[in-house]
């Protein structure tokens, strides 16, 4: 390996790095998520690693194609541009409708009561709530079994903007595996920093007492998927 591909690895490598710690969108929807639906370490672990991988394969095979096309970069970057609005929307959406989805569930657990009266005309007060009247699974939009497939297609779209620029200077020198190289480094780069800041994060959310706010877990979980798609639409993080 020469010196000035070593040196882009190098570039891929940091830019992987703080592309990642930068964008709250490639680890707060993990962490929601394992809080909410209860994953373990090594179920959240999966799919981050996953969503990481679709994530930055997408762009990989997208600037590869484009290079091998004789694509220019403003072509390139335009649409992974468009790609990321995309997933800002897709991510502002499902984050809105899962949000509702869960304070519907909050609120359909909520105690609250009802007045009985008797024959002999005494009322009494009996409180109960509804969240375990279901105890048995349902195919509802917002299922365990749904959840991190809607996130990998969010991440799918997500594009990983440092990378085509580093992708152009090794293929004009005609070098496709200095290329190869670079995207295997800011792909790494990126995959292991999504799990370990999720990893973390999750250890550090698992501590946290939420006492009466559990029942309102995934409602909170959908606000967190709403604000970082927001964040990605509206202010362009």
């Amino acid at each position: 390996m020469n010196t000035e591909i070593a040196l882009l690895a190098w570039t891929a490598a940091v830019l992987g790095v703080t592309h990642t710690l930068l964008g709250p969108d490639h680890y707060i929807p993990f962490v929601a998520m394992a809080r909410a639906w209860k994953w373990s370490a090594a179920r959240t672990a999966f799919w981050t690693f996953v969503c990481g991988l679709g994530h930055v394969l997408s762009s990989v095979l997208l600037g590869l194609a484009g290079l091998a096309l004789g694509s220019a970069v403003g072509k390139l970057e335009w649409i992974e541009s468009l790609r990321g609005e995309t997933a800002g929307w897709l991510l502002f959406a499902f984050g809105l409708a899962y949000g509702a989805w869960g304070l519907k569930r909050a609120l359909r657990g909520e105690a609250h009561t009802h007045a009985h009266a008797h024959e002999d005309g005494t009322v009494h007060l009996h409180g109960h709530g509804h969240e375990a009247a279901h105890v048995h699974a349902h195919a509802d939009p917002a299922s365990p079994d749904m959840t991190p497939w809607i996130l990998f297609t969010v991440f799918v779209f997500g594009p990983c903007e440092p990378l085509i620029p580093l992708l152009i200077y090794p293929a004009a020198k005609h070098s496709f595996l200095g290329a190869a190289v670079v995207a295997a480094v800011f792909s790494a780069a990126t995959i292991l920093t999504m799990l370990a800041t999720v990893l973390a994060l999750r250890l550090g959310v698992e501590r946290i007492p939420f006492g009466r706010l559990e029942r309102w877990s995934h409602a909170l979980a959908g606000l967190a998927l709403a604000l970082c798609g927001g964040a990605i639409t509206f202010l362009g993080l």
